[in-house]
């Protein structure tokens, strides 16, 4: 069973997340990451918690009904010029 841990973050040019408080966990472990990238005229702290919670539950209702596809296949038919 996983338990749910609500952060933030920023993003580095190198592609590294850097937590703005640390997590404080009983022991060493890995986890799973969902990152919820804010458009570029949206402002982050404008998405409340509610919606964030919907959209997480939502994405977990699509992995349990295994209705989610890996990320290599996301990319196959996609033409990049």
């Amino acid at each position: 069973m996983m338990k749910a841990i609500e952060t933030t973050a920023t993003l580095t040019e190198t592609g590294q997340l850097i937590l703005d408080e640390p997590l404080n966990l009983a022991q060493i472990c890995r986890v799973r990451v969902i990152i919820l990238v804010a458009e570029p005229e949206e402002d982050l702290e404008d998405t409340s918690i509610e919606e964030i919670r919907e959209g997480l539950y939502q994405g977990w209702q699509n992995v349990l009904a295994g209705s989610t596809k890996p990320v290599s296949q996301l990319w196959e038919n996609i033409d990049i010029d």
